[in-house]
C-alpha cells in the first residue's frame, strides 16, 4: 500500500506523539508557610486589588509583569506582611511565599508548590537565604546579589524576578497605609 502526500504531509505536521510526565510537589499550605516565615505571630488573611497606577509602577520599577491585580497577604498588627503568589518556571507555575517585615526587608520565601521535572534545588535553604534581609535597594538580580543553580535556572531567575515584583509591591502598597 502506497502513502500519499496528504498522508505524508499529515505526519510531518503531527510528528511522533511524545508523552510528558507531570510532575508536582506540593510541600506546605499558604497558612503553613506564613507560621514558618513569621512563627508564633497572629497573622490575618486578606487581600487587596491594585489600582492601575499602582499596576504600572510596580512594573516600571521592578521590570516585571503584573499578571494579576488581586494580591493574597497575611497581615500581622506591626505591619509585618507575607505575600502568595505564583512565577513561570520553565513551563509550569512555581507557588512561592514572600514575607517582608514592617519595615521592607525580605524575612523569608518559601517555594509551596513546585510543578517542575528538574529544578526543584531552589528550594534549598542555602538558596533561599540569600534574599533574607534584602529591600527594593537591593538589585535583587540573578547573577549580581542573587547566586544562579545550575540546573534549576529558569526557576532561579523567575524567583528572582518574582521577589523583586513583591519587593516594590510591597513597598507600593505600604504607601497607602501612610497616608
Amino acid at each position: 500500500m502506497r502513502t500519499s502526500k496528504i498522508e505524508l504531509a499529515l505526519l510531518a505536521l503531527l510528528g511522533p506523539t511524545v508523552a510528558f510526565t507531570a510532575h508536582a510537589e506540593v510541600y506546605m499550605t499558604p497558612e503553613q508557610a506564613v507560621q514558618v516565615i513569621f512563627p508564633g505571630m497572629k497573622m490575618t488573611k486578606t487581600s487587596t486589588t491594585l489600582t492601575d497606577d499602582e499596576v504600572k509602577l510596580i512594573e516600571k520599577l521592578s521590570d516585571e509583569d503584573v499578571r494579576s491585580k488581586k494580591l493574597i497577604m497575611w497581615r500581622n498588627s506591626s505591619g509585618d506582611v507575607v505575600y502568595i503568589d505564583q512565577v513561570l518556571g520553565k513551563h509550569e507555575f512555581i507557588t512561592i511565599a514572600a514575607g517582608f517585615t514592617s519595615d521592607g526587608k525580605i524575612k523569608d520565601i518559601e517555594v509551596l508548590e513546585y510543578r517542575e521535572t528538574y529544578g526543584s534545588e531552589v528550594r534549598r535553604p542555602a538558596w533561599r537565604s540569600q534574599f533574607v534581609g534584602k529591600t527594593v535597594k537591593n538589585a535583587l538580580k540573578l547573577g549580581k546579589d542573587v547566586k544562579n543553580i545550575s540546573g534549576a535556572t529558569l526557576s532561579s531567575l523567575h524567583i528572582t524576578n518574582g521577589v523583586r515584583r513583591l519587593a516594590v509591591t510591597n513597598e507600593v502598597i505600604s504607601e497607602r497605609h501612610k497616608q
